[in-house]
């Protein structure tokens, strides 16, 4: 199955995290509205690093979506692995498996991210296991 639609993002800053030897990693908090066959509400924590090389760098975050999708209501987690390497972004948004809440038990799939024209919009590719 698949659902797609549009989502608003609020970035708020946390303070950033020491992980060792005189370093830190970003440390943002996302909150999320979706609209569409998903409609949810979520929260995201996200830990990011650049590279001194311009364009390069890495992110992983843990988000809670709660919500409706495709008339099932409950929630899940999942989970962010961006990389940015010289310009060139990948991401893999998984959902983290066995997570899903009432009706949305035995949730899986995979999130896709497009931010065109500074809108964002996912296209999730999802099915439910027995």
């Amino acid at each position: 199955m698949q659902a797609k639609g549009e989502f608003e993002v609020t970035r708020i800053p946390q303070q950033e995290l020491d992980i060792g030897g005189d370093a830190s990693v970003g440390h943002s908090r996302f909150d999320k509205r979706f609209h569409g066959p998903l409609e949810a509400t979520s929260v995201v924590h996200m830990l990011a690093v650049m590279a001194p090389m311009p364009g390069s760098g890495a992110y992983v975050a843990i988000e809670r979506i709660e919500g409706t999708l495709d008339g099932r209501h409950g929630s899940f987690y999942a989970q962010h692995n961006g990389i940015m390497d010289r310009g060139r972004p990948s991401l893999d948004l998984t959902v983290v498996p066995d997570t899903g809440t009432d009706g949305l038990a035995g949730l899986h799939g995979r999130i896709a991210i497009d931010i065109v024209d500074g809108k964002h919009y996912y296209t999730f590719d999802y099915d439910f296991r027995d």
